[in-house]
């Protein structure tokens, strides 16, 4: 929604948005551009009344906004409906779908493109660093935009997506998530396939090597051409999967942490021969970095960048904020803050940071503080990948919900390395206070603020040096 508001405004329109605890980095970008940002869900925010109405899906009927704009009979629409109608109706739309990585690999396709003087559009779900804004209308007639699969608002109960009508669309993985809206993962599969629905027969479909839930998802019926990738698949793998009309796409990579393999695309043709290959070497960790390049570097071929330049962008890509974003190192403590919200991101996260520690021959150890906020977390739907989605961590410091169905007493039980879990904010900013030392990796991840948990445990570092 913040993105959606920094389209508008470069549209022409006076732009005003409501939400409930704003939190940076997006609000402090809001505000830095002069959209007027109010707390919480007043009917006179709606004062002087508006033209038009963007209701984020995350409202619903008794929300006091949304009985205000019925009750005056206010214009309203979803985001993703006037995304498409004011802006995607005549792009070539580049979408970014997924469970896992969409922020980040439509942050490396939109960069990629510019790097490449494409000067793209993009709508981002996050504050990258390679631009100074999440969204953009570009200056040409290509257009990358974070497709995701929640629904689009209380009144459409689509997925986001199916108003986004991609020519390139990318299909990062898919797993079961939002627990809240899906009620398995039978009815997400059939979302994505209403996306593959919407792809032209001259655009492109790409997506991972051996994803079972996204081949089943294919199966059903596919009428654009497609592409795949994969990390390590053996050569001759490669030649048979890119033999006939289609290419494929492969990282070899050079030890465990992902900040160094070759990309290697295997062409079209009988033979399936080696057309392109080129050496990496970047900044990011894990291998899922890995795969959001490569499908990245895939739907860039597309619209006719090749693959050299690709790389060339992906060397200078600083990487979105929350993603792995590097917050300090006090008293040689690092600090790291994450984005991640589901068992299979934890885990990737964590074994891709254990490995750039094991790479560097770090002495400390790798600290996972983690906030279970996302719905499907939260409803304990996940509790049995958890204990096992932390394993590559040395120690876990879980806050406790107020509400939740995650039994943390068998939680902390079956964990595969140290664990406690805190009711509040304080004590887990304490008990690091006091039990962390020189070369400690810290990684915070949660979906939301997590109550300023980062700055409180920067300042308590700090205020440690000092005494």
């Amino acid at each position: 929604m913040g993105s959606l508001a920094v389209i508008a405004q470069q549209l022409g329109h006076r732009v005003s948005g409501s939400d409930k605890n704003v939190y940076p980095p997006m609000s402090t970008q809001l505000e830095e551009l002069g959209i007027q940002l109010m707390e919480g869900y007043h009917p006179e925010h709606l004062q002087p009344k508006p033209d038009l109405v963007i209701i984020g899906n995350a409202l619903s009927r008794g929300n006091p906004a949304v009985e205000t704009v019925l009750r005056e009979r206010l214009m309203y629409t979803s985001g993703p409906q006037w995304l498409s109608q004011a802006v995607l109706q005549h792009k070539w739309v580049l979408g970014v779908a997924g469970t896992h990585g969409k922020t980040t690999t439509s942050a490396m396709l939109a960069w990629v493109l510019q790097f490449a003087g494409a000067n793209p559009g993009y709508l981002i779900g996050g504050v990258t660093k390679n631009f100074d804004q999440s969204a953009s209308l570009g200056e040409s007639d290509f257009f990358v935009v974070e497709a995701d699969e929640y629904d689009s608002a209380f009144f459409d109960k689509r997925s986001k997506f199916i108003h986004y009508a991609p020519r390139t669309a990318i299909l990062n993985n898919l797993e079961f998530d939002h627990a809240d809206i899906f009620e398995d993962l039978a009815a997400i599969k059939r979302q994505f396939h209403h996306l593959v629905r919407t792809v032209p027969g001259n655009g492109l479909v790409i997506s991972p090597y051996r994803d079972s839930a996204l081949e089943a998802v294919l199966s059903q019926g596919l009428w654009s051409p497609t592409q795949q990738f994969g990390v390590n698949v053996p050569d001759e793998a490669c030649r048979l999967l890119a033999s006939g009309s289609s290419s494929f796409w492969n990282a070899n990579l050079s030890g465990d942490s992902g900040e160094a393999f070759e990309v290697v695309q295997y062409g079209q043709g009988a033979t399936g021969e080696v057309v392109n290959r080129c050496a990496m070497q970047w900044t990011l960790t894990g291998e899922h970095n890995v795969r959001n390049a490569l499908a990245a570097i895939a739907a860039a071929r597309h619209v006719g960048i090749d693959i050299a330049t690709s790389v060339a962008a992906l060397r200078e890509f600083e990487g979105v904020k929350r993603r792995m974003e590097h917050l300090g190192t006090i008293e040689g403590v690092s600090v790291y803050d994450d984005f991640a919200h589901h068992p299979t991101a934890i885990n990737t996260t964590l074994r891709g940071m254990a490995a750039k520690m094991a790479a560097g021959d770090s002495g400390g150890r790798l600290i996972a503080i983690i906030e279970p906020r996302s719905n499907t977390m939260n409803l304990g739907i996940h509790q049995a990948d958890l204990a096992a989605a932390t394993a590559a961590a040395d120690l876990v410091l879980w806050k406790k919900p107020e509400k939740s169905g995650i039994d943390f007493h068998t939680l902390l039980a079956q964990s595969k390395c140290p664990a406690h879990a805190f009711d509040f904010v304080e004590e887990i900013v304490c008990f690091i206070e006091e039990g962390s030392a020189p070369e400690d990796q810290i990684v915070i991840m949660s979906n939301g603020g997590f109550d300023n948990i980062h700055q409180k445990l920067l300042s308590a570092l700090g205020a440690r040096r000092a005494h």
